[in-house]
């Protein structure tokens, strides 16, 4: 478990029971799974049943379930600021890039509630000082690759958070459904776009 959840699930400042620290994996874990598949429009009954404890359990373990979607959030908003830290790190701008740009989706495309959340939706949830870390990252990450000349620089560097996101798949579209992998197909496409045109009018290839 990561840092944020434990802050929000030990708040009382001892260590659970064994029995009790069950109880704190199970709604952890169906928090996780109401959040991925419904998003922010998951309730508090929802969470409690897929952990299979009644509410009095949950409210118990945790303050509010606000609490706790946020705390999950900043934990999977937290791993793509890293990510894209550590891309800066790497030799290669533009492996760094597609390194941070495949999390960034992946993480996206396997979330309703990370979705909503950098989609502008969950406000009350005040998660903005993170989203706004992540923007910094970013920008830096792009601007760097931009440097480096891998990544065209007609682009304004919040074109690419913008582009990035189209990558991620509706289920369905004109009567076709989407295959597992289609965020990765569709991710290929986007940063193919992102290339420069040579001087010879073709966009430079993804090294993928």
């Amino acid at each position: 478990m990561h840092s944020a959840v434990d802050a929000l699930l030990s708040r009382k400042g001892t260590p659970p029971r064994a029995d009790a620290r069950r109880n704190i994996d199970r709604l952890l874990a169906a928090a996780r799974q109401a959040l991925d598949e419904h998003g922010l429009a998951v309730t508090t009954r929802d969470v409690a049943r897929r952990a299979g404890v009644g509410l009095g359990t949950l409210y118990r373990r945790v303050p509010s379930l606000e609490a706790l979607l946020a705390a999950i959030l900043v934990d999977t908003i937290d791993e793509m600021t890293d990510r894209a830290r550590r891309a800066l790190d790497d030799p290669d701008p533009w492996q760094g890039f597609v390194d941070f740009a495949e999390v960034y989706v992946r993480l996206r495309a396997s979330s309703c509630g990370l979705h909503d959340v950098l989609s502008g939706a969950g406000s009350h949830l005040d998660l903005q000082p993170r989203i706004s870390c992540l923007q910094l990252s970013v920008r830096r990450l792009v601007r760097r690759a931009q440097e480096a000349r891998v990544i065209r620089d007609d682009l304004d560097w919040r074109d690419v958070p913008f582009a990035l996101a189209t990558a991620i798949p509706a289920g369905h579209t004109i009567g076709l459904t989407a295959k597992t992998d289609q965020w990765r197909r569709n991710l290929r496409v986007v940063l193919d776009g992102l290339r420069p045109v040579t001087a010879a009018g073709q966009r430079q290839p993804v090294r993928r």
